[in-house]
Formats: C-alpha cells, structure tokens, sequence
C-alpha cells in the first residue's frame, strides 16, 4: 500500500462513496424498486448511512494525527469527503421540503468560498488553519442534518443555528486569511 493509500484516506474515501448513496435515499423515494417500503425506511437509512459517514470523519482525522499519516492527499480527500457529505445532506433535505433552501443556500455559499479562499492562500504560502468556531461549525451542521434527517423536533431550530456558526466561522477564516 503506498503511503498515500493509508487508512485515513481510504477512510476518506469511503465517506466520499458514502454520500452519493445517502443523497440517493432523499431523492429517489419514487423509484419503483422501493414501491413495498415505508417512508421511514429512507429516513432510516440515510440516518444509519450519515452516521457512519460522520464516525468515519472523527477516525480518519484521528488515525492520521495519532499514527503521524497525515498526507498531502489526505488534505485534500478530508476536507472533499466532508463538503460532499454536507451537500448531499442539505440537497436531499432541501428535495424532501425539510430544510430551508436559504439556510441550505447560506451554509453551502459559505463552504464554496471559503474552500476558494483556502485554495488563494495555499497559492500565496498563507496558512489559514482550521479554527475552533469551524470545529464547531462543523459539529452543528452535522447534528442539523441528523436532526433533519430523522424529522425531529427543534430540527429547524439547530439548522439556524448551524447557519449563525457556519456564517460566523466563515468571518473569521476571512479575517484570518486577510491578517495573514
């Protein structure tokens, strides 16, 4: 196994793989081949399949630092794997009318430019690191897609609240990369 080809980014990877499929659940209720299931079922499984997805991005990121495999391709498999993971999230909630497409339109603006901003200071050798408010950016966006997923109460509640930390996060990249 090359050194690239390590467990964390093989674990990358398969959150990547992970979030096609879960967008799948969310808009392709309709299909014929699902004619027998019950409409919790899809709620289920692309609950099941995003919880393993997030469980996969705690561990990737841990095995790389715990075990020093931290690659240049896993910098940039990680980061990908969880946009994706985000964006099929809120595009299948959007698509079952459980989330706000504002909210969906704000938080997904964000992650774009802010990924471009990232990619800017890398050309000019600036190193914007990750802060905490984008940890915990991070951490609400994935506890409002559950939520939203399963249909929960205050659901809605915790996307807005994911869409203040997600806005304010993106203020202080941009005033980190500015200060830089």
């Amino acid at each position: 196994m090359s050194k690239a080809l390590n467990l964390p980014n093989i674990l990358a990877l398969f959150r990547i793989a992970l979030a096609p499929l879960m967008l799948w659940f969310f808009i392709d209720r309709n299909n014929p081949i699902f004619a027998s299931w019950h409409p919790s079922w899809f709620d289920y499984f692309a609950g099941l399949i995003f919880v393993v997805a997030s469980v996969t991005d705690f561990f990737d990121g841990f095995i790389a630092r715990s075990w020093n495999q931290m690659t240049k391709l896993g910098a940039i498999l990680d980061p990908l794997a969880d946009k994706m993971l985000v964006l099929a999230g809120f595009l299948g909630l959007m698509v079952i009318d459980r989330a706000s497409a504002w909210a969906v339109f704000l938080i997904l603006s964000r992650e774009f430019f802010i990924t471009g901003l990232r990619v800017v200071a890398v050309a000019e050798g600036k190193n914007v690191a990750s802060t905490m408010a984008g940890k915990v950016k991070t951490v609400a966006q994935m506890f409002a897609i559950g939520f939203l997923i399963m249909n929960w109460p205050y659901a809605t509640t915790l996307l807005w609240i994911a869409v203040i930390l997600t806005l304010y996060s993106g203020f202080e990249y941009t005033r980190d990369y500015f200060k830089a």
